[in-house]
């Protein structure tokens, strides 16, 4: 049976069948491969209910339907609009935490596992690694990568892990939650949530990356490289692709040159402002969405992500340079303007355009030339006919003073040269496989750019870095040129992917790709699966121009060696600017690129590519002639200046419109002013290079706090200070700009504008652009040339712009502007400018550098200045010159000062000072008193006038109201006159207050340093301070030894204290509004300067005052630390610092209620309610000269205890004995060192001074153990003594001992009575009452002590010692409450007796609750008190001093009682409390801001003379402390001088964090310091750059008395240098038990060459051979294990290799030379065998010899020490004796020099004398001569050797 055929039919339908059936396999393959892994489980999507702005797309490629969103697992949900994702992700989606670890405190890493869902894209990764690091303070990364496969890595060359651990604890800025997993990035400050990832999952599959974040703010700026044609983003759902691209810059949203996934977000007005950097380098795509919130999709590589924060946007992107790397300093020139274009033609054509250019008059730099000067395109040739002489070019040019740059592209022709010529590029390129390779990893790639076929190098591999550079180097000798232009480095190939095309695999076609240009990978570049050394083209493409900078810097380093020179590079990725420019490509002549060009310039600030520009005119197409003089004028101002055109458009350099145009006039208008300003933009580089700052910089960067300017980008800032408006739309000569917060002034007419925060309408005209000068800016100039190499040899200048306080500030760096690292090297000069009040300050902080054209600084225009200046002066070296009128211009209209015709030598420090300040900054107060109105004043017979100026008054002291000298009498020791009160005006105002009319003035010089002037009224006694000062007790008379010169004013009358040395005024009184009445005195002074320090007690918010007009009150008070609130002590000292950086301290010796304002003239005015005016100057000139000298005036601050330095614990609140032992138990189980407890009130008897509670029964028992362990105790006693008890002795020996405060006899003869803590008898306080009805209820009624009785310091001292014998032991005392603080305000019903202008007086000071008196919370004002010799004194008087009155009597009773030394702490101090006490600031919070404002009180009270002081209570005495504050708190307690930790009632104790705290090692002294006392003394020696250090040691029993005046103590002092450390005894007075030995010495910076011996002599003078512990990495030589010997008699000794041996050789070549002359050889077998012996003696290689000429110098400058130092040592007996062979006389004098000079210059000292000594000898050089010299060498080195050479049978055959 035949078979059976088909039909034609039946053939057709099976065909469509098996098509039907592959199509069908292919859907379902299809479907599977869309629809999820194979293993993933299909789960109903969890579709959140979310707002529409916080959708995360979960279907970012098209073709989204409801069916395929919902195959993934996601949520549909259609719209009316396109832009919101209508497929968005499910609650489905993401990982989960398995596990957390925190290896350390600043280190996070946790395991990741993907939850079951459908899969996006396929191979989703199952197990994640997370590891997040706080690098730094502000820093934190966090990186999410493959658990389990190495993954590819961006390979940064800069970026690396920091070695430091300055960081914070990851805690307080990371979180993570675990299901799903999401990490929360918060601000540390104020946890503000800055990065949440829980708005959408994690998706982490092999080729698809996402992760998405909210953010705080739609304030996002960055990312690139895109046109984006706004500075801020636009956040309604766009998407930016990133990804290295070779297109058109021409506005759409198409990814271009540059790979950068970094933005900036500002957080709010505050500034506050963070970045996020992502480092990956694969393709990828960032889309910003309205929550605000940002989606990362990247196709490979990691998640590492940076997140940097800062207080600023500028803080910013300093992190982050200082992550990529800092921007290079161009060269000088490159700062100059610069033209080019595509195909000019020939060389004839370039050098035509450079000499129309030239003959304008244009300033012009540099000439480019672009690929038409290659031959057919080709790298590394040129055209022999068109470009016949451009090996010539570069000097054509040079002649001129200008530079040629030319341009290199990476792909390499693989066609022959003209004429069938080999390519020898291409050949060792081929040689040397230095090209990217196909996916075979074997065969180069292949495609087309400009020469043709092409290859293209692989600069991530060495062997094309190496051909690359020699390549460039060959050509360099061919064609001389300045600088490289690389281009097409993104990398551009004309084909699609190679000319063979490109495979179908997942690098090529990736699951998914994204929104790039043409959306497929290889679109014009490479087939991503080639080969590079780095990895795939498709990890690395974007690296492709990073890559080639980084190879190009290498070639660049070889042919330019030492010369910066300057790269310019198309394609970038964060990093390249430490090497680079950049140009924002190829622009086209409109007027969008125009516009488009400053956001483009902005962003490239932000990453870190501050040399950069557009090209200017535009590239493409015909430019116009209004767009190309628009653009010229904008383009003067781009930080990288270059017109460059296209070919086939019409030229379009400046000259090419007619010498005569407007563009040519225009353009060189605005390029002599930006040449004018070069030094300026050369030192914003030098800021960008070493701090990161940007360069071209938005305005929101200096104006954050004003949201309008966050979307200024039509405008931009040079720096801080030049703001530059350009026109940039056609025909408009009316610009709409903005003028930011501050004050501005026009560059062009010199001109103040009005206008401030607010829109404006500029008029600028055809030729002009806006230019502005921001006030408080110091621009450093230059006169301009047509080139830099001309203009930097003309003269400087400055330009200054006064600010509102007439303050301005600038800096200049220079050097020759053409070497490299000259910053590391110190090749630079480096200003700091300043202006203050009429004060310019020049101060050269760094002169490495001296310029060979002798440049000075010519002119210095000041804009803002309100008055013409009555002279102007210049000093330089305390010699001063005032400037004649020629120098001297001053515009009244524009009020400009011109300085013209000066001769400031650059490099010199100079203070330039005109005599005028604002007229409004001169006003003094005339009414410091609320509510001031114009009738007030008139009254006061002073001016009535307002002012816009914030702060200043507006009723104002005429200038003669005061008073005015009278014959001044002078002697050497002093002044004497009397002054009186202008009757002019007829009253101060102040009803009860009588005005003075005749005071008496005295000045007396104290000293050289200190001089006093007093002001009182010498017809009625008036109150004055009894403090006792330590004046000298002879005046100084000799003029030429006073640091100072006095003047007195007349009228009005002022005193005039003078620095002679700088001829700087420190006070000048004479200024209007000095009175002197009975209850008000005021005295003003102009101040040296802005910086004044000190005044107290006042919580201050900084160190340094600020002089805004601030008035601050004294008076003593019952008040927790808080802003302008008067607390527990009075201070009225100030030092102050003066513009020269020298230093003085005044002291008003006054103790009445008083305040002190500070205002801008700079001045400072003194008010006070009584006394006199009582001043002491002293005049340092150091502030730490200041201190020593005022608390030589005051008395030095006291010893405390060695014990009072440990730690110590302290709460108000324990209830009972027990919890106190408790405490101690936990304390010292826990091994935190702690010394000292106290006890507050609670321990008392319902809060009886001298009384236990019997709650405390136990507590002297407990503090007898704690003592006997080592403790130390203190109480607490306050002075209030309660007059309720009917047996109470301490209140009824007061009665006897009449120590009570009373009312004055003609008022009452009863007690004044207060309420504090005392309670009444037999009462149960309810303290859920109110404050007042407790203290009304159930206080008793209290007595103050007046201390300055002598009977009440008996009566005192009686109490304190009968509680110390008879109830309870102690160690310390702790006074509270003694300012003095009473519950009730004055007296108990609160009616004081007497005169109620003491208590309320005419002028009141502004205090806390002034409206309640100055008797409020303390006692009544008309209180009578008796000074110790029975002189009767107001409370009103002396209040400030009842403190300190207490003070003394307490610190006697202790020492007396205990017969130990002991501590006082004092809540209330004056001037001289620290000769008896310490003190610690009071009642302060549990507050953050405590803590740094503990360190601003700290150094204030040192200033105060109170050393031993603690800002605060540590954790906070009110309110609960946190963990983490308490945790910083306690690290910064560790270092106050008084460290004690004590909480509140009702606080939890301290103690309960301990098991949240890490415990110190055990290797603390844990416990007391009684116990560290008995270990040895360790010393730690911190060499300096010169391997010096210096220190001393003062040592005692730790709590003798007066040890230190009865000589009972040691001090040595210790001094590091040339490998050894030495001790001297100053003084040593210790008893046997207190002496020192020393245990380890610790030499930090002992360097990298390997310490090998430590040598170590004892004080009987034995020498130890020790062995050290030498870490080279670290440098440290540590643990010298050294217990030979007391701390002061030993000294150390450390050996390197060939130390000694250098010596050993220097003297074998002398003798050699010696005995060469005398005809004789050493014997060679004898010296080879002391090298031997010598050599293994210090384990050292024989051949290791030293320098010739290095040891030459050594010996001649041991000669010239020995000269000059130690003529006492007679050299003639040394070459007499060297000369007569008498080597006995000569090893003693060997000895004497070594105790002297130490063993290294013994060495080199004996060469020097053979040396100079040759011609002298005589006598034949015997081997036993020989060896004895050598002794002398080798024992001078190692005295712990008997000798080197110890057999004498080498030379001798006997023995």
């Amino acid at each position: 049976m035949g078979k059976r055929r088909f039909s034609g039919t039946e053939v057709t339908l099976m065909v469509l069948f098996v098509l039907m059936s592959v199509v069908a396999i292919s859907l379902i393959v299809l479907f599977v491969t869309v629809g999820g892994s194979k293993d993933d489980t299909t789960e109903v999507p969890q579709c959140p209910s979310i707002p529409l702005a916080e959708r995360v797309d979960c279907f970012p490629e098209a073709g989204a339907s409801k069916l395929r969103c919902e195959q993934r697992g996601c949520c549909w949900s259609p719209l009316d609009e396109r832009n919101v994702p209508w497929c968005f992700f499910s609650s489905n989606h993401g990982y989960t935490v398995e596990s957390v670890e925190q290896p350390s405190l600043y280190v996070m890493n946790a395991r990741l596992r993907r939850m079951a869902s459908p899969s996006l894209f396929g191979a989703d990764i199952n197990e994640l690694s997370f590891h997040a690091q706080m690098q730094s303070h502000n820093r934190l990364r966090f990186k999410i990568s493959d658990a389990h496969k190495q993954r590819f890595e961006v390979p940064h060359e800069h970026v690396n892990i920091p070695n430091s651990h300055d960081s914070s604890p990851i805690s307080s800025t990371l979180e993570i939650t675990h299901q799903p997993f999401g990490l929360t990035v918060r601000r540390q400050e104020n946890k503000k949530v800055l990065f949440d990832t829980s708005i959408g999952p994690l998706v982490f599959a092999d080729q698809y990356l996402q992760l998405s974040a909210r953010l705080p703010s739609h304030n996002i700026y960055g990312l690139g490289e895109h046109v984006h044609r706004q500075y801020r983003h636009d956040t309604n759902w766009k998407t930016w692709p990133i990804f290295a691209r070779d297109a058109f810059p021409n506005g759409g949203t198409h990814n271009l040159y540059g790979h950068y996934p970094f933005f900036l977000c500002l957080e709010d007005q505050s500034g506050k402002s963070f970045g996020v950097f992502l480092m990956n380098s694969n393709a990828m795509e960032v889309t910003l969405q309205p929550a605000p919130a940002v989606t990362y999709r990247a196709i490979g590589g990691v998640l590492d992500f940076y997140i940097l924060f800062g207080d600023t946007p500028e803080q910013v992107v300093q992190e982050f340079l200082l992550l990529i790397g800092k921007p290079v300093i161009p060269p000088y020139w490159s700062l100059g303007f610069q033209l080019s274009r595509w195909d000019y033609g020939s060389l004839s054509e370039v050098k035509k355009t450079v000499e129309r250019n030239r003959a304008v008059g244009l300033p012009y730099d540099i000439q480019y030339t672009d690929i038409d000067y290659m031959e057919d395109k080709k790298d590394f040739t040129y055209d022999k006919l068109k470009f016949r002489e451009l090996p010539q070019f570069a000097d054509y040019l040079h002649e001129k003073g200008q530079r040629y740059i030319l341009i290199l592209d990476p792909a390499i022709a693989t066609s022959k040269r003209v004429g069938n010529a080999p390519y020898g590029s291409y050949d060792r390129g081929t040689e040397k496989n230095a090209w990217v390779m196909e996916s075979d990893g074997k065969s180069p790639l292949l495609g087309e750019v400009w020469p043709g076929e092409t290859v293209f190098p692989d600069y991530t591999s060495q062997n094309c870095i190496d051909w690359w550079v020699d390549e460039y180097d060959r050509f360099y000798k061919e064609v001389k040129h300045d600088a490289l232009w690389i281009d097409m480095n993104e990398v551009a190939n004309f084909k699609k992917g190679s000319s063979k095309g490109c495979a179908d695999n997942n690098l090529n076609y990736p699951p998914y790709t994204p929104k790039i240009l043409d959306e497929v990978m290889y679109s014009k570049t490479l087939c991503m699966d080639a080969k590079q050394a780095w990895g795939s083209h498709y990890d690395v493409h974007s690296l492709y121009g990073y890559s080639m900078v980084l190879a190009t810097e290498k070639a660049l380093q070889r042919v330019f060696g030492g010369n910066r020179t300057l790269m310019l590079t198309r394609s970038s990725f964060p990093g390249v600017g430490k090497y680079s420019g950049h140009w924002l490509g190829d622009n086209a002549a409109n007027w969008n690129d125009i516009k488009w060009a400053i956001p483009g310039m902005l962003e490239f600030g932000l990453f870190g590519v501050p040399y950069i520009g557009a090209d200017i005119c535009g590239f493409f197409e015909d430019t116009s002639e209004e767009l190309c003089r628009r653009w010229m004028q904008v383009g003067a101002f781009y930080p990288f200046s270059r017109n460059h055109n296209a070919q086939g458009y019409k030229p379009q350099d400046p000259a090419v419109f007619g010498p005569g145009s407007k563009l040519v006039e225009s353009s060189r208008h605005y390029l002599n002013i930006r040449y004018t300003l070069l030094p300026y933009l050369y030192t914003l580089f030098y800021k960008a290079h070493t701090t990161g700052e940007t360069v071209v910089r938005p305005v929101m960067h200096e104006f954050y706090s004003d949201s309008t300017t966050w979307s200024v980008d039509r405008q931009f800032l040079w720096g801080k200070h030049l703001l530059i408006t350009p026109v940039l739309d056609p025909g408009v000569e009316r610009v709409s700009a903005y003028v930011p917060d501050a004050v501005w002034y026009d560059y062009e007419t010199m001109e103040r504008v009005s206008a401030r925060r607010q829109q404006v309408e500029m008029h600028l005209p055809a030729d002009k652009l806006g230019l502005h000068i921001r006030g408080g800016a110091i621009l450093p100039t230059q006169r301009p040339a047509v080139t830099t190499t001309y203009s930097r040899r003309n003269p400087m200048g400055l330009i200054v712009a006064l600010d509102d306080n007439n303050q301005a500030a600038g800096e200049l760096f220079w050097d020759d502007g053409d070497s490299r690292e000259t910053v590391t090297t110190g090749n630079y000069i480096h200003y700091k400018f300043s202006v203050v009040y009429g004060v310019l300050t020049m101060q050269v902080t760094h002169a490495g550098y001296s310029d060979p054209n002798n440049l000075t600084f010519e002119n210095i225009t000041v804009l803002g200045v309100s008055q013409p200046p009555k002279s102007v002066s210049v000093t330089h070296s305390n010699t001063t010159t005032t400037l004649s009128a020629a120098n001297i211009h001053y515009d009244t209209a524009k009020q400009v000062l011109k300085l013209r015709g000066l001769i400031l030598s650059l490099g010199k420090t100079y203070v330039v000072q005109w005599d005028q300040v604002m007229a409004e900054y001169q006003r003094f107060d005339c009414h410091p008193e609320k509510h001031a109105d114009e009738a007030k004043c008139r009254a006061r017979g002073c001016i009535w006038e307002t002012t816009h100026i914030e702060r200043v008054p507006w009723c104002f002291y005429p200038k003669d109201y005061g008073y005015t000298a009278t014959t001044v009498t002078e002697t050497d020791s002093g002044m004497t006159f009397d002054i009186t009160r202008n009757r002019k005006y007829k009253s101060s105002g102040r009803p009860g207050s009588p005005d003075i009319d005749t005071l008496r003035v005295e000045v007396r010089y104290h000293s050289g340093h200190m001089l006093q002037f007093k002001i009182w009224d010498p017809a009625t006694r008036r109150f004055e301070v009894p403090v006792p000062l330590s004046v000298p007790s002879t005046p100084e008379t000799d003029e030429d030894k006073r640091l100072y010169r006095v003047l007195i004013t007349k009228q009005p009358f002022g005193i005039q204290v003078t620095r002679k040395s700088t001829g700087t005024k420190i006070w000048d009184s004479a200024v209007p509004g000095f009175t002197f009445s009975d209850m008000f005195i005021q005295v003003s002074t102009r101040l040296s300067s802005e910086y004044v320090y000190g005044f107290g007690e006042t919580e201050h918010p900084t160190y340094r005052h600020d002089l805004n007009y601030h008035t601050w009150g004294m008076f003593a008070k019952d008040q927790p630390p808080g802003y302008k609130r008067n607390c527990y002590g009075v201070h009225p000292f100030h030092m102050g610092l003066e513009t020269t950086a020298h230093a003085h301290g005044v002291l008003l010796l006054n103790s009445n209620a008083m305040d002190v304002t500070f205002q801008r003239t700079p001045a400072i005015t003194y008010r006070t309610v009584g006394g006199i005016l009582d001043f002491y100057m002293v005049l340092g000139p150091t502030p730490e000269l200041v201190v020593q000298e005022y608390t030589a005036l005051i008395g030095r601050p006291v010893l405390p205890a060695y014990w009072s330095l440990g730690f110590q614990l302290c709460r108000y609140g324990y209830t009972n004995d027990q919890e106190i032992a408790d405490l101690y138990n936990d304390m010292r189980a826990a091994g935190i060192p702690y010394d000292v407890q106290y006890a507050d009130i609670d321990y008392m008897d319902r809060q009886l001074d001298f009384v236990l509670d019997p709650e405390f029964a136990g507590l002297p028992a407990l503090v007898d153990h704690m003592r006997g362990e080592g403790m130390r105790f203190i109480f607490i006693l306050d002075p209030a003594i309660s007059g309720n008890e009917t047996q109470y002795p301490a209140f009824d020996r007061g009665i006897a001992d009449d120590v009570f405060i009373k009312w004055p006899e003609e008022l009452s003869d009863d007690i004044v009575w207060g309420k504090v803590w005392p309670d009444y008898p037999n009462v149960t306080v309810n303290e859920s009452l109110h404050w007042d009805t407790q203290v009304e209820l159930y206080r008793s009624f209290v007595a103050f002590p007046d201390f300055f009785r002598n009977s009440t310091a008996k009566w005192w001292h009686r109490e304190i010692k009968e509680f110390y014998e008879k109830t309870m032991k102690f160690d310390g005392l702790w006074i509270d409450m003694n300012e003095p603080a009473s519950f009730v305000h004055g007296t108990v019903g609160e009616q004081c007796l007497g005169s109620p202008l003491l208590e309320n007086p005419p002028y009141m000071p502004p205090l806390d609750s002034m409206h309640r008196g100055l008797n409020h919370k303390t006692l009544c004002m008309n209180s009578q008190q008796f000074l110790s010799d029975g002189t009767p004194v107001r409370h009103y008087d002396v209040h400030n001093l009842y403190g300190w009155s207490h003070t003394k009597p307490t610190y006697d009773a202790l020492l007396n009682v205990t017969g130990r030394r002991g501590i006082v702490v004092t809540r209330s101090t004056y001037p001289s409390s620290g000769k008896w006490a310490g003190h610690w600031l009071g009642d302060n919070n549990a507050s953050w801001d405590q803590l740094y404002k503990s360190i601003i009180g700290m150094m204030e009270f040192s200033l105060f003379g109170i050393s031993y002081v603690n800002r605060a209570d540590i954790c906070g005495f009110f309110n609960t402390a946190q963990y983490e504050m308490c945790l910083r708190w306690m690290q910064l307690g560790a270092f106050y001088p008084y460290s004690r930790n004590h909480n509140g009632k009702g606080s939890p104790v301290t103690a309960e964090y301990g098991d949240q705290v890490d415990l110190p090692s055990r290797n603390v002294n844990v416990f007391v310091l009684r116990t560290s006392r008995r270990n040895p003394l360790g010393l730690i020696v911190a060499l300096s750059d010169s391997g010096t250090a210096q220190g001393s040691l003062f040592w005692d029993d730790g709590e003798g008395i007066d040890t230190y005046q009865k000589g009972e103590y040691l001090v040595t002092s210790f001094a590091a240098a040339s490998n050894s450390l030495s001790s001297r005894v100053n003084h040593n007075g210790l008893g046997p038990a207190d002496q020192l030995t020393l245990g380890v010495v610790k030499v930090w910076g002992a360097g990298s060459v390997e310490i090998q011996r430590v040598i170590l002599t004892d004080g009987a003078g034995t020498s130890h051979t020790l062995t050290p512990q030498h870490n080279l990495i670290t440098q440290f030589l540590i643990d010298i294990q050294a217990e030979y010997g007391d701390v002061y008699h030993n000294d150390v000794r450390w050996l390197s290799r060939g130390s000694a041996l250098q010596c050993f050789y220097s003297l074998r070549r002398e003798i050699g030379e010696f005995m060469a002359e005398k005809g004789q050889s050493i014997p060679e077998l004898s010296i080879e065998k002391e090298i031997t012996i010598f050599s293994s003696s210090f384990s050292v290689d024989p051949d290791d010899a030293p320098d010739h000429l290095q040891l030459e110098l050594i010996e001649l400058q041991c000669d010239a020490e020995c000269r000059s130092r130690h003529q006492q040592l007679s050299l003639a007996d040394f070459y007499r004796q060297l000369d007569e062979g008498r080597f006995q006389e000569i090893r003693t004098f060997a000895k004497k020099m070594l105790s002297l000079f130490g063993s290294t210059y013994l060495c080199e000292k004996t060469f020097s004398v053979m040396n100079f000594n040759k011609s002298r000898m005589r006598t034949r050089l015997t081997d036993s001569h020989l060896r004895d010299i050598l002794r002398i060498k080798t024992a001078a080195f190692e005295p712990d050797l008997t000798y080197v050479l110890q057999s004498r049978s080498q030379y001798h055959p006997s023995h």
